[in-house]
């Protein structure tokens, strides 16, 4: 039988119900919806509803994780989305890191939401690319969060499933084919110094998409897990904006 771990304190699923407009908001690799809650918490007193999925796997124990697939993920992030569908909800999509890469392969399979915002979305891990290859240890050490505001404290695990890893790099190998399928407006943020995934990877993502409305906001003050960092509050007037862009925008035509 298989061991079941209990959800850590503070990294459960959470949605905040606010107006018509509702947005999935989703963590990233090895994080849990305690990453993204400030955001999803100011975006909420801006008037939307915001759910937070916890990813499988993410949040209980790396045992636990290393069991699922990135199959698994896009799931748990499709189930948010069909709460806030059936809620009649118009709903936008979001995502941090592979938060950020989940979005664009949901956006690419579902033309019918009304617009994508990413933040440092991934596509490229240079650092572990190496561990592709066999031999491989079964789990690596996990540093601290790329964050560069001090006395921050993200929930994570001390060593991530390199078969995890695996998952992720399948995911990050499967959504560039992709991107030109996406033709909803999009926002597409990325923090100018990522020491984990390269800028660079926005950049690809905002000209390989398909949108006729999408925009690029760089954060001069933040490192990798931007929702935690210096420029939180860029995130979330950005977001607003962009949101409420799309709904007047559609109001008038």
């Amino acid at each position: 039988m298989r061991e079941e771990y209990a959800v850590m304190p503070g990294a459960e699923s959470f949605y905040l119900e606010g107006n018509d407009i509702g947005i999935v908001l989703s963590h990233g690799f090895i994080g849990t919806p305690q990453s993204v809650r400030d955001v999803a918490e100011a975006l909420n007193e801006r008037g939307f509803s915001v759910i937070a999925p916890r990813l499988k796997g993410h949040g209980t124990h790396q045992e636990d994780m290393e069991r699922c697939t990135h199959k698994d993920w896009y799931e748990s992030y499709s189930r948010a989305y069909r709460f806030l569908k059936k809620r009649n909800k118009r709903i936008f999509l979001m995502g941090q890191s592979m938060g950020g890469t989940l979005t664009l392969q949901f956006a690419a399979e579902h033309h019918e939401i009304e617009g994508i915002i990413t933040i440092n979305a991934a596509l490229t891990l240079p650092s572990l690319e190496y561990l592709q290859n066999d031999p491989a240890p079964r789990f690596i050490k996990e540093g601290a969060p790329d964050i560069k505001k001090e006395n921050v404290y993200e929930i994570t695990y001390e060593e991530a499933p390199v078969q995890s890893i695996r998952e992720l790099q399948k995911l990050m190998g499967l959504v560039p084919s992709l991107l030109h399928r996406i033709h909803v407006p999009a926002l597409c943020i990325k923090s100018a110094k990522d020491n984990v995934v390269p800028p660079e990877n926005t950049s690809f993502i905002y000209q390989s998409i398909s949108s006729c409305k999408k925009q690029i906001v760089t954060l001069p003050n933040s490192y990798h897990v931007a929702t935690m960092d210096n420029d939180q509050h860029t995130i979330v007037s950005a977001v607003a904006d962009f949101v409420f862009d799309q709904i007047r925008s559609k109001a008038v035509g």
